[in-house]
Formats: structure tokens, sequence, C-alpha cells
């Protein structure tokens, strides 16, 4: 297996710096082992019971606590989320988009190693 870590800064959005350096990477399969950082504003969705085709999608903008895990599927991150705020209260889901205006966040990647 061969690692990597990735750090999103400041200013940047989480999945569009992932998909980026991924490309260059030519990273296609893997596995997201850690996702972990803070965020200021994200989106991420939920099924509907009734119909788990189907996503409920939600924006916040507001800071959390971000940890996560996935997979890079196709070349693209898939990651599922647990977001912490103020309060002590959590939400977690699939996450679209998470942009960071004060912390970091780091994600850490295996890939095989007979993969690129």
């Amino acid at each position: 297996m061969k690692y990597y870590k990735f750090k999103i800064e400041k200013g940047q959005e989480v999945m569009e710096v992932l998909k980026d350096e991924f490309r260059k990477k030519n990273l296609i399969e893997g596995i997201i082992v850690s996702v972990i950082g803070a965020v200021d504003e994200c989106c991420i969705s939920n099924m509907p019971k009734t119909d788990a085709t189907q996503d409920i999608l939600n924006e916040y903008q507001e800071p959390f606590e971000l940890s996560g895990n996935g997979e890079i599927r196709d070349g693209e991150p898939h990651i599922h989320c647990v977001l912490s705020r103020e309060g002590d209260s959590t939400i977690a889901g699939h996450l679209h988009w998470a942009k960071i205006n004060t912390w970091y966040v780091a994600v850490y990647v295996m890939v095989d190693e007979q993969d690129p």
C-alpha cells in the first residue's frame, strides 16, 4: 500500500482540492482512511427513509469540527463525515463540499501499490 497525505488550507474547498490532487497523481481507486480538521461552510446529504436512491442536501454556514473516511472511486472522493458544532451536537452524512476559512483539513489516503 502507498500512503498520501493532503492538507487543504484556508481559502480552499475540500472536494475540489482532492479531485485535483487525485487527478495529478492518477489515483483512481483507494481508501480515504481519515479526514480530520475544521470547516466553515459545507453541504452534506442523507437519504430520505422512503427512497434510498435520492439525496436530501443541506447546506450549513457555521464552523464545524470534521472527521470522516471514505474511498476514491473512479478518481473521485467519496466521503462520509461527522460534523460537530457549538452546543456539542453532531450531524453526519455524505460530504458534497466544505470550505475552509479558518483552520485546515488533513486527508490521509492509501492506495494499492499495484495501482498508480
